[in-house]
């Protein structure tokens, strides 16, 4: 085979959301203006190359409060946190940074409403993810998980005057998460709507990036690691909307050549918590293969920023 007609279409938006900008700023920004170490509680975002890059900056990880000396600078991370960490951070007298992600912030702010509205809430997401864990710490005694679409037939059945709704991690299939909900309506017909979808914008608009490349892909290649809720996703959604291959990657090394074998056109894309530098090395190593021509594809222009937290904020002059 020549090289001629090995093209890379790569998928714009792709990368980092402005969730994940925000608080991976958040850490550095804490280590200009305190100086290592800084502790995160858990990744602060889910991707091995950050957490590495930050690591060697001096950020210490951990994985709950207590192992945080006392008095020192503890950042929550993207995925938010249980009001439990919260008081437990404060019995530590903790200098904490909230570097959950504003969207995260949101259904946190709705499942906390509803619970003091007298609602049970159907939380559909994957059991043990931070953020999961971090939105039903709002309203334990009145959420219930629902993990996949076999997760409805393990619900309990509710009385008929029972108030519901239904709440979602904000990194899902847009796709997937729809077909669970269709079948939660079934088995509740009174069961609501939240008042916004909680699927955040970044994840639904690399989701529609990947759909638009896949129908012309032979592979496709996503840039994210396997903690990665929404980059799996992404590889997911590729296989769905017609690539012939689609394959999750850390970094440009991981390729395979048995992938590239009789591939014309290569679909990239990255996670929502992925650098730039990652995709780059990516695009490169393709070009290597002689996949020389790369075709941006562009769905949408992203323009949302986050705020910094407050102590972080530049001083107003």
């Amino acid at each position: 085979m020549t090289d001629q007609g090995k093209k890379v279409l790569l998928a714009a938006p792709r990368g980092y959301c402005a969730g994940v900008d925000r608080a991976v700023e958040t850490v550095e920004k804490a280590l200009e203006k305190y100086g290592a170490p800084v502790y995160v509680r858990k990744e602060i975002v889910h991707n091995k190359y950050v957490v590495e890059t930050l690591k060697d900056r001096g950020v210490i990880f951990v994985e709950e409060t207590d192992e945080v000396p006392e008095g020192a600078h503890l950042v929550f991370s993207a995925h938010g946190i249980s009001p439990a960490v919260r008081n437990s951070a404060a019995d530590r007298n903790l200098l904490t940074l909230d570097a959950t992600c504003p969207l995260v912030t949101k259904v946190h702010n709705e499942a906390k409403r509803f619970a003091r509205n007298g609602y049970h809430i159907l939380l559909v997401g994957h059991e043990g993810h931070e953020e999961v864990e971090g939105t039903a710490g709002e309203a334990p005694e009145v959420t219930h998980l629902v993990d996949g679409v076999d997760g409805v037939d393990k619900l309990p059945d509710f009385a008929e005057d029972q108030k519901l709704v239904w709440l979602s991690q904000t990194t899902l299939s847009v796709d997937e998460t729809m077909v669970i909900v269709n079948k939660l309506h079934e088995r509740y017909p009174n069961l609501e709507n939240p008042p916004s979808d909680d699927i955040c914008y970044a994840t639904q608009n690399r989701q529609v990036a990947v759909k638009a490349i896949a129908p012309r892909a032979d592979l496709m290649i996503v840039v994210g690691s396997q903690n990665s809720s929404n980059s799996k996703r992404l590889v997911e959604v590729a296989l769905e909307a017609g690539a012939r291959d689609a394959h999750l990657v850390d970094y440009a090394r991981q390729i395979e050549e048995e992938w590239l074998d009789g591939a014309n056109t290569v679909g990239v894309t990255s996670g929502a918590s992925v650098p730039e530098i990652l995709v780059r090395e990516v695009v490169e190593s393709l070009a290597e293969r002689g996949f020389t021509d790369v075709e941006e594809v562009t769905t949408t222009t992203e323009t949302i920023t986050f705020s910094l937290p407050r102590d972080l904020r530049p001083a107003r002059v």
